[in-house]
Formats: structure tokens, sequence, C-alpha cells
């Protein structure tokens, strides 16, 4: 049985500097100057090790670099997951199908697609702002690649700032012993993000609670009725789902529950 080709050393190592790159140089990020000279971001990382690996200014081969592409590609569901609205929102959704009873329906395709797409509608205006200031700068030749990723970390830096309790962030900057910070612009990634994180599932745990409270209302009903009838070997569920079915219908649930999840985003 033939054995398993290896990574070549030369692509370990460019995966290994991509990482290092990313989870060390996210502090750079949240500096408001478009060039910090004094302290490289990650993108001047990233083109440094790029370009000792190429010897030099010698660009690196074909291959290494669709390695280098597909590499980061495996980092967009993360960057989706936790730095985005996705988080709260596919939460909320599974609550509320758990609310209704529902055991597979919406089927997960349906929730993750609905969470996609409602996350793409509120993310629109960090969008706009990385597109205009950063991404298509950087396609006319304007900014360096650095540049581009400083500021689409901006953008999203502002967004997750907004959504993050001042509670959790001086949580986590009390752990990394960092701090307190003049300005929201001044906290780095490496303490924002998990404390983004944090305040979403708060949120998101908030949010299906107050979803979960009418549902309780019917189930207590429809079991007090059977009790009192004596059909003790009639299951609540089975009575009380049509109930929750025609009340969700009735207060027009879905606009409902997912306007009220992108109003819950501050702008």
């Amino acid at each position: 049985m033939p054995m398993p080709r290896k990574l070549p050393t030369r692509a370990v190592v460019v995966i290994g500097l991509l990482c290092f790159a990313i989870l060390f140089a996210f502090p750079a990020f949240a500096q408001g100057a478009p060039a910090p000279a004094p302290t490289p971001g990650m993108g001047d990382a990233v083109d440094r090790a790029l370009g000792d690996l190429g010897g030099g200014n010698a660009p690196l081969s074909l291959s290494l670099q669709v390695l280098i592409i597909m590499g980061l590609l495996t980092v967009l569901p993360g960057i989706l997951l936790m730095m985005t609205s996705f988080t709260r929102i596919i939460i909320v959704l599974a609550i509320l199908r758990q609310a209704l009873g529902l055991q597979q329906t919406p089927p997960n395709q349906v929730l993750v697609g609905l969470s996609m797409f409602l996350t793409f509608f509120i993310m629109a205006p960090v969008i706009n702002q990385a597109n205009t200031t950063s991404i298509q700068p950087y396609a006319e030749g304007k900014i360096s690649a650095s540049q581009m990723i400083q500021g689409t970390g901006k953008a999203l830096h502002g967004f997750m700032i907004k959504q993050t309790r001042n509670r959790d962030v001086k949580m986590f900057s009390d752990m990394a012993k960092q701090g307190p910070y003049a300005k929201p612009e001044d906290v780095p990634f490496s303490v924002l993000l998990p404390a983004f994180v944090t305040s979403e599932l708060k949120t998101a745990f908030q949010i299906g609670f107050l979803i979960f409270l009418p549902f309780i209302v019917i189930d207590l009903v429809v079991a007090t009725v059977l009790m009192s009838l004596g059909m003790m070997m009639m299951s609540p569920t089975i009575i009380s789902l049509p109930f929750k079915l025609l009340l969700f219908v009735l207060v027009d649930g879905w606009a409902l529950t997912m306007g009220s999840l992108a109003s819950s985003f501050v702008t």
C-alpha cells in the first residue's frame, strides 16, 4: 500500500509563519494610522515571511502561492463565525426551533442559509466600508497588501467593538495584563475577539430566553388541561405543537424574529 505524500518542508514553514503572523500581529489592526512604520502589521509580517522564503525579492512559485491561498481559505469559516453577526443569529434560530418543539423543521441547511443571508445584510455597511477604503484601492494598485489588510481589519474592529460589552473587554484585558485603553480603537484583536464572542453568546441566550417564554406558557396550559381531563397518557407535546405553530403564524413570527435580530445590532 503506497504511503501518502508528505507536505514539503518549505510549505509547512509557510503555513506556520502565516499562522504566527495571524495570531500575533492582530494588535496592529487596532492602530488608526494607515501605514504604521514603527510596529509592523499582519500584512507586513506576511510579506516579510513570504519574501524570506522566496529568497529576498524572489517571488514564490505558483504551487506555493496556490497552497497559501488554499490555507487562507480554511480560515474563512472561522472569520465568518467569530467576527460577524452569524453566531448570534444561528443560536437564536436554533433556540426558536427548539421552542416550537420541531426537531428537524426547518432543517439545518435552511437555518444556516437564513443566518448567512441575514449576516450579509447586517454586515453590508462593514463590507462596503472595507471595499471602499481597502479592497478597491488595493485592486487599483494604490495601496499595498499590508495596508489593505489593516483597512479591512479596522472596519471589522469598528463593528465588533460596538457589539462588545465593556465588562467583557475588561475581563479579557485583565487576563492578558493589558490596558486600560484610552479609546475603543486601542483594543487589540487578541482581546476584542474573545470578548466579542462572549458578548454575542450572552446576547443570543437572552434573546432565546424571551422567545421561549410564550411557548412555555402554551405547554403549561395544555399540560394542565390534559391533567384535568384525566388524559395522562396523552403527550402534551402532540397537542401543544399545533397551537404553538398557530401562534407563531398569527404574529408573523419569522418576520418578527428576523427583524428583531437585525435591529439588535448596534450600527
